[in-house]
């Protein structure tokens, strides 16, 4: 994990909740809070001051709610990474979540050590998904028209990119990939780029899901 504090940004319309939030933030170590505000046009008027590495970002909000922020972030500070925090539990609601570019999705009702694994993760590997969000994005992205496996010939993936991608999906960071695979770090970035491009999602969250819903991917 990397020396520096990871820079974390709040954002959610309950007070209460904020302060709870701020209190199990206070026992972990990495991270720094650096931006708490109370809805999305409140987060991009504070984002011209400090960007964080992280977003905590809750979806029913007045002004600007979660959904609307993440598009608005994913275009205008791409490299922030995106973790929804909600009660919300409709699958519909996940898959669309993380389709347009969340990295991963929380409920509220979690603990500090799942918070915690969940910041890190999403910092160091670009998503993440607990079992609950794993069960849901399986069963509203299986393709339920029997859509034979393409093996990536609908998308041009060559056998190095469908490996690279399978073992993205296996949770591997990009140095263990490369690591695993023999080739550089540069090599494998390379190869994540490009699956991106390809297949048309915004980052490694996006890719994994478009992957299982094709079947370019065994789970």
């Amino acid at each position: 994990m990397e020396t520096h504090s990871i820079k974390l940004g709040l954002v959610d319309d309950h007070n209460l909740f904020r302060e709870g939030i701020k209190s199990l933030l206070d026992k972990i170590s990495e991270v720094s809070l650096v931006l708490e505000a109370i809805h999305g046009k409140d987060m991009f008027t504070k984002l011209k001051n400090d960007v964080p590495d992280v977003v905590l970002l809750d979806l029913e909000m007045e002004e600007m709610n979660g959904v609307d922020a993440t598009l608005k972030l994913k275009e205008d500070y791409p490299d922030i990474k995106i973790l929804i925090l909600t009660m919300h539990k409709e699958e519909r609601m996940i898959s669309y979540l993380m389709e347009i570019g969340a990295n991963g999705y929380l409920l509220k009702d979690t603990t500090r050590e799942e918070l915690k694994t969940a910041i890190l993760t999403v910092y160091k590997k670009g998503f993440y998904f607990n079992e609950f969000v794993s069960k849901a994005l399986l069963k509203g992205l299986k393709n339920k028209s029997g859509k034979p496996l393409t093996i990536g010939k609908d998308y041009h993936l060559t056998s190095r990119e469908l490996e690279v991608l399978q073992l993205i999906a296996k949770e591997y960071t990009t140095a263990e990939i490369a690591e695993k695979l023999f080739l550089s770090v540069r090599t494998i970035e390379g190869h994540r780029k490009n699956l991106i491009s390809k297949l048309g999602v915004k980052n490694s969250a996006g890719l994994l899901i478009k992957a299982i819903k094709e079947k370019l991917i065994v789970i």
